[in-house]
């Protein structure tokens, strides 16, 4: 069966409350990356805002930013530190329509409550005991559509690369297409790399995760390297490196953004110091993305999720966008549903056994 998005309900404007609903409120900016008191936040939801008669939606929403109105009765979402003095941000605090501003929660047409559930119910959350086999069914359905028709956003902790299995199904994914863009940081790079030149991971063998001699050298020796050849292309080309996820990506033309850290040593050339600009690089993706996939990452799981709406425009319609956060602790997949990202899947399993399990189901 394949796969088909859920149809998308808007609300009608036509009746009540919406029609006689007041407009909008909008302030205007009058210092430099501050916000007019009772600003509007924008949520993780299709929201509409009434201006001139219309509800007008914010096409490219995010999480905690505040919607701002631009020429052509557009509604933008602004991060806080990119207002400008002269920016009409809308104000208002009752999202249900009264006030010109309606949040829309619901809007998916959905199949998956049924009629007459029953209310009480064992194991509704996600946990070690959840039995995933659906989940991976819908996601095998799901990203076989999104290779043609969406854009595949992966968020990347280093434990995906210390595996050799995982490592190579993930180069695989990105192979044949599974891959719009990578968003990871120094270590993933550095690990995967260190597995294409030496064939460890953190000094450790990738396949036999036996200790190398003084492998704790292996990943500082490829950072120094990289920095010495000044680009990934380089290193790649220079030291023969014919395997790997950043090899992959670059021979497809992945874009790959690395975002810097305090932890980082180095870092690889590319990796993005400045954590704002880094930001704003990663919202470059997290704004086209109709799937994320975050493994074994929990910050910047959080990080990239929260940057990322439970909904998009795509050719004029509105679908919903599929965000999954893989890892073994129940803790870190669960966090980013607590942080505000509503409407994650979580999956409690290892990244190795979740790669391999892709790869093995979309691979021929």
């Amino acid at each position: 069966m394949s796969f088909q998005l859920p149809i998308y309900i808007e609300p009608d404007f036509q009746k009540e409350p919406f029609f006689s609903a007041r407009e909008a409120t909008v302030k205007t900016v009058e210092k430099e990356g501050v916000a007019p008191s009772n600003y509007h936040a924008l949520s993780i939801f299709p929201e509409y805002f009434k201006v001139g008669g219309q509800w007008i939606l914010v096409s490219e929403s995010r999480m905690d930013c505040v919607p701002v109105l631009r020429e052509g009765l557009v509604v933008e979402a602004v991060e806080f530190r990119h207002l400008h003095i002269g920016d009409m941000v809308f104000v208002g605090r009752n999202e249900d329509g009264s006030e010109g501003i309606y949040v829309h929660s619901h809007g998916f047409k959905t199949t998956n409550v049924k009629e007459n559930q029953d209310i009480f119910s064992f194991r509704t959350g996600r946990s070690r005991e959840t039995a995933y086999s659906r989940d991976y069914d819908m996601l095998y359905e799901l990203l076989r559509y999104e290779k043609d028709h969406g854009y595949i956003v992966w968020v990347l902790g280093p434990a995906v690369v210390f595996d050799h299995d995982s490592r190579s199904a993930l180069s695989e994914l990105i192979e044949h297409g599974y891959a719009h863009a990578l968003l990871a940081g120094n270590a993933l790079a550095t690990h995967d790399l260190e597995g294409g030149m030496m064939r460890t991971a953190l000094g450790q063998n990738i396949y036999t995760q036996a200790q190398q001699p003084l492998g704790h050298y292996n990943h500082l020796d490829l950072l120094n390297t990289a920095r010495n050849y000044g680009s990934l292309e380089k290193l790649i080309r220079e030291e023969d490196i014919r395997d790997g996820v950043i090899y992959s990506a670059l021979k497809k033309g992945v874009p790959i953004v690395l975002a810097g850290s305090i932890r980082d040593d180095g870092p690889l050339p590319p990796v993005i110091g400045d954590v704002y600009e880094a930001q704003d690089a990663m919202r470059t993706h997290t704004r086209k993305a109709t799937t994320m996939i975050a493994l074994a990452t929990q910050l910047h799981t959080i990080a990239a999720g929260n940057m990322t709406p439970a909904f998009t425009c795509k050719e004029g319609k509105i679908r919903p966008v599929y965000i999954y956060s893989v890892d073994v602790s129940e803790f870190a997949v669960n966090k980013l549903r607590d942080r505000g990202t509503l409407s994650v899947t979580p999956i409690v399993t290892n990244v190795q056994d979740f790669l391999v399990h892709l790869r093995n189901n979309l691979v021929p």
